[in-house]
């Protein structure tokens, strides 16, 4: 499944994982503190605070070098990157000095952990893994106006960006999808406009002095519907088979891009 919809609203499958265990571990926490002790409610609120810190900051510091030279990239916490590890530790380091007058309720603390890992363990398992969908047959049109049919980009790996000018987080994140495409050559970049003229596309491109080697012209939503993407952005990562690898939905980190390419080319 490549995505989690309810409504107007779109959820990757692991950020949809992530919402419900939280959700799971809060309600949890709530019955402890009315069954066993108020103070339940107060650590559990901070013990998802800290989780959430924590993580954040043990990707940042995992990809220190990435971050260096962007450093307020690292509160951009809205494209993602978490270390799951790192949370746990760091939540775990809290609990410990929160109990540690209270050895005996602490345990308590394992139940509403439990609740969360179940429900990650299992939407995570209901939604896990991208079909394995070839390339679009149809034809498309570039920025140039020639036609050019995607499937006869088969034989390296592909990164395709689905997007629109009017879309607020494609607008963010293509300025450093333009500078990735640009630096790599591990894979080809493919920037599939959704729904929208040339006219529109290469104002936009102009004004914000954005360069882009390849864009189609989807007019009629063809990608969104071959990979059943229900919103926008969504990067495709795609094998050189030609068949879709995995699907990033939202906004997207430079370093969750630089990941998804180098799950694509195996080390040499």
């Amino acid at each position: 499944m490549n995505a989690v919809a309810l409504g107007p609203l779109v959820f990757a499958p692991d950020r949809f994982a992530a919402i419900l265990a939280i959700a799971a571990f809060l309600i949890a926490s709530e019955i402890l503190a009315r069954k066993v002790d108020r103070g339940f409610s107060d650590w559990a609120w901070k013990a998802v605070l800290v989780f959430i810190a924590g993580a954040r900051l043990g990707h940042v510091v995992l990809h220190a070098q990435s971050f260096a030279s962007e450093p307020l990239r690292a509160l951009a916490f809205w494209q993602g990157g978490f270390s799951i590890e790192a949370g746990i530790l760091v939540a775990l380091a809290y609990t410990g000095w929160r109990f540690r007058r209270h050895i005996r309720q602490a345990a308590w603390t394992l139940l509403p952990a439990a609740c969360a890992v179940f429900i990650t363990i299992f939407v995570l398992g209901l939604t896990a893994g991208a079909p394995k969908t070839p390339l679009p047959q149809a034809s498309f049109l570039t920025l140039n106006g020639e036609a050019m049919q995607p499937s006869a980009l088969a034989g390296r790996p592909l990164v395709i960006n689905l997007w629109a000018t009017w879309c607020p987080p494609c607008r963010r994140e293509m300025p450093m999808m333009a500078e990735v495409a640009a630096q790599t050559d591990h894979a080809t970049f493919v920037f599939v406009n959704q729904g929208e003229g040339r006219e529109a596309i290469e104002t936009y491109l102009t004004a914000e002095n954005i360069a882009l080697d390849t864009v189609l012209l989807d007019s009629l939503g063809q990608f969104g519907m071959t990979y059943a993407v229900p919103g926008l952005p969504a990067t495709l990562f795609i094998g050189a088979d030609g068949l879709l690898s995995s699907v990033h939905m939202g906004e997207i980190s430079k370093e969750a891009l630089v990941d998804g390419i180098a799950r694509l080319t195996p080390a040499r």
